[in-house]
């Protein structure tokens, strides 16, 4: 490695190596040099540590006098022992870092929507410091549906601040980025007594596995994918259990259910699965599937039947059998038990010391609701309609209310 006098004049007539680098070292600044490849590519660098060698960049993209200055720059911190080697990390290395790191605290699924996410961004071998904000802006801007764009803008953000965390980056450059405009949300609600009675009406006369989907999101109130992920080990008699790792808080929870619900279980039939509502296909787009995920199509077909109902979402539900029940008199921390929140009264120290179970109120509770349906059911309709909509167990239920009003077998 020969020491020369760098000049602008002396670099551009180097001899090229024929085959590695050849580093000329500049004879007036120990430690700086210019590195020469095959094809004739000039790099400055400085020699920061045994071995370790900084790269300072391209001739004559960086003229040689800013070069001789930065150089110094670099060896004065050498000698001053505040050099930092840069970080060499790489965008691909770091996905998988945050990957891994990922499905340590989330469910797979979560996972495989981040890297989905984050696959949009072809940085690859790139450096993560040397990613910029224009960079990703103009990744987002390839991506026409605006809701893919803010969710792979939201998984990028999430990304480089767990990168900053760890010490990959300083800052992420993405932080002042914002997210496209997004369409109004619909409001929250809870449907009322005349659309709760239309829409479980026809989710019990409606075909498998939708209609007895969309009944038991109705008489249960607990959420789409964990009455989809139900298993047939997680029934008993008179309790159903969504176990922890189908649960959105990881909770396992065992509540009672009433007449209607047992009329949709004794309604379904035998698929020779472990799931109530396995899937139709085994795979779709190359990805296995276990149960029942077509919710789009499935709801929209559904919606069709009804009549009188406005816009809604299977998660209003949900709300419509919190809704009714305070409406019937239950007590907040039983309906809470009944919808497997940690939060409200479930929540700080009242949730760490009560471990009352309130199974005998959840009884109570789910009878006076499963009544209450039943008495929407049949207000209203014939004889011959109400035959369709209720099993013999729950036109018993109504008899014994009515005090035999429906007296036999109808």
């Amino acid at each position: 490695m020969p020491n020369v006098a760098l000049t602008d004049a002396g670099i551009r007539g180097l001899a090229l190596p024929l085959t590695g680098t050849l580093t000329y070292w500049d004879a007036s600044l120990k430690g700086f040099g210019v590195r020469v490849s095959p094809k004739g590519t000039k790099t400055f660098i400085a020699l920061v540590g045994s071995g370790q060698r900084h790269k300072i960049g391209r001739y004559p993209l960086i003229g040689l006098s800013m070069a001789r200055d930065e150089a110094r720059k670099l060896l004065a911190k050498k000698t001053l022992g505040t050099y930092e080697k840069p970080n060499t990390t790489t965008w691909d290395t770091a996905i998988e870092r945050y990957l891994k790191a990922c499905s340590e605290k989330n469910r797979p699924s979560t996972v495989s929507e981040y890297r989905r996410h984050l696959a949009r961004f072809p940085f690859k071998e790139r450096r993560l410091e040397r990613i910029r904000k224009r960079d990703v802006a103009e990744e987002l801007e390839k991506i026409p549906a605006k809701g893919e764009r803010a969710h792979a803008l939201t998984a990028v953000k999430i990304f480089f601040s767990w990168c900053a965390a760890q010490g990959l980056i300083d800052a992420s450059p993405v932080s002042a980025l914002k997210s496209p405009p997004q369409r109004q949300k619909q409001a929250l609600r809870a449907l009322s007594e005349a659309e709760l009675k239309e829409v479980l009406g026809n989710a019990l006369n409606h075909p498998y596995p939708f209609g007895p989907i969309v009944a038991l999101l109705a008489l249960t109130g607990q959420r789409r994918n964990e009455i989809a992920s139900l298993k047939w080990e997680n029934l008993t008699v008179g309790t159903m259990t969504i176990p922890a790792e189908a649960a959105k808080n990881h909770l396992a929870h065992t509540f009672p259910f009433g007449s209607l619900v047992r009329q949709v279980l004794d309604g379904l039939p035998d698929k020779g699965s472990a799931y109530l509502f396995p899937a139709s296909r085994e795979h779709v787009r190359t990805k296995p599937t276990t149960v029942f995920n077509g919710w789009g199509k499935a709801k929209a077909a559904f919606d069709t039947k009804l009549v009188g109902v406005e816009p809604y979402k299977l998660h209003d539900l949900r709300r419509t059998f919190a809704t009714t029940l305070q409406r019937l008199g239950v007590p907040l921390e039983v309906r809470e038990k009944l919808l497997n929140h940690i939060s409200g009264s479930q929540a700080g120290v009242a949730g760490v010391y009560n471990v009352y179970g309130y199974e005998a109120e959840m009884k109570d509770a789910m009878a006076k609701y499963d009544a209450y349906l039943v008495q929407l059911l049949r207000s209203g309709n014939t004889r011959a309609h109400r035959d369709v909509l209720l099993s013999k167990e729950s036109r018993d239920e109504v008899a014994k209310q009515e005090g035999g009003a429906l007296e036999g077998s109808l």
